[in-house]
C-alpha cells in the first residue's frame, strides 16, 4: 500500500518557472549569450549548478560557476519578493492537506536550491506538512539522474513499492523511472515541451488524484 508521496516543487507545487526563466534570460543578456527555446527546454528539472555547467561548456564562459549561480539567484530573489501574483498551483494545496490528513508521508525532492525551497515553504506555510526537504544542490548531477529520488525514498524509511513521485518534467519523470518508483506525470497548463510517455499515470489537474486510489496503486 502506498503511504509516501514525493513531490517535485517547481511546476508541481508552485509555478516559479516564469520567474526563473526571466532571471536566467536577464543574466544571459548580461553574459552576452543567446539561448534559444530548444536549448532552454533542456534545462527544465536541472539544478542551477548543472545549468551553468552546461552554459560554460556550450558558450565557453570562464566565470566561476559559484559566481554565476549567485548572480542568477540575486536576480531571481528580487523577482520572487516583488511578485504578488505568485501562488500555489490549482488544487495542490487541497491534495497536500488531504494526503497529510490520511497519514501519508510527504517529502519534497526538488532541483531548487535550499534557499529557494525555504522561501517558497515560508511564503505558503508548507513546512508542517512535509517530513523531509531534499534539494538538488546536494547532488553533483541533476535529474534525470535518480540520486535525489533515491535519497528521498531512503529518508522515508519505506520501500520503493510504497512510494509515489509527482513530477512535471521529462527529466524528473526519467529520474523517477531510473529510481524504480511509481511516477505521476503532472501535465499542467504550464508544462511546455515535456514528454510524459514513461510516466505510470498522467494527470492534467490534481483533483484527478484521489487519496483512496493512490493508496491502492
Amino acid at each position: 500500500m502506498k503511504n509516501t508521496v514525493i513531490f517535485d516543487m517547481d511546476g508541481v507545487i508552485v509555478d516559479t518557472e516564469p520567474l526563473h526563466k526571466k532571471a536566467y534570460y536577464q543574466h544571459f543578456n548580461e553574459l552576452n549569450i543567446e539561448v534559444d527555446a530548444e536549448l532552454f527546454s533542456k534545462f527544465t528539472g536541472k539544478s542551477t549548478r548543472n545549468v551553468y555547467q552546461m552554459i560554460q561548456d556550450i558558450f565557453g564562459i570562464e566565470t566561476n560557476v559559484e559566481e554565476l549561480i549567485q548572480r542568477k539567484r540575486t536576480i531571481f530573489y528580487g523577482l520572487f519578493d516583488s511578485d504578488p501574483a505568485l501562488r500555489l498551483l490549482d488544487g495542490v494545496q487541497v491534495l497536500i492537506h488531504e494526503l497529510h490528513s490520511a497519514n501519508f508521508q510527504l517529502i519534497l525532492a526538488s532541483s531548487a536550491a535550499k534557499s529557494t525551497i525555504d522561501r517558497v515553504f515560508k511564503r505558503f506555510n508548507l513546512f508542517p506538512y512535509f517530513s523531509h526537504l531534499v534539494s538538488g544542490e546536494d547532488f553533483p548531477e541533476s535529474k534525470p539522474n535518480p540520486a535525489i529520488f533515491i535519497e528521498a525514498q531512503r529518508l522515508s524509511g519505506n520501500e520503493k513499492s510504497n512510494c509515489i513521485i509527482i513530477e512535471d518534467s521529462t527529466n524528473g519523470i526519467q529520474a523517477a523511472n531510473a529510481a524504480g518508483i511509481f511516477c505521476v506525470g503532472y501535465k499542467s497548463e504550464h508544462s511546455k515541451n515535456q514528454s510524459y510517455e514513461t510516466a505510470d499515470l498522467v494527470i492534467n489537474h490534481f483533483d484527478e488524484l484521489k487519496v483512496e486510489e493512490l493508496q491502492m496503486i
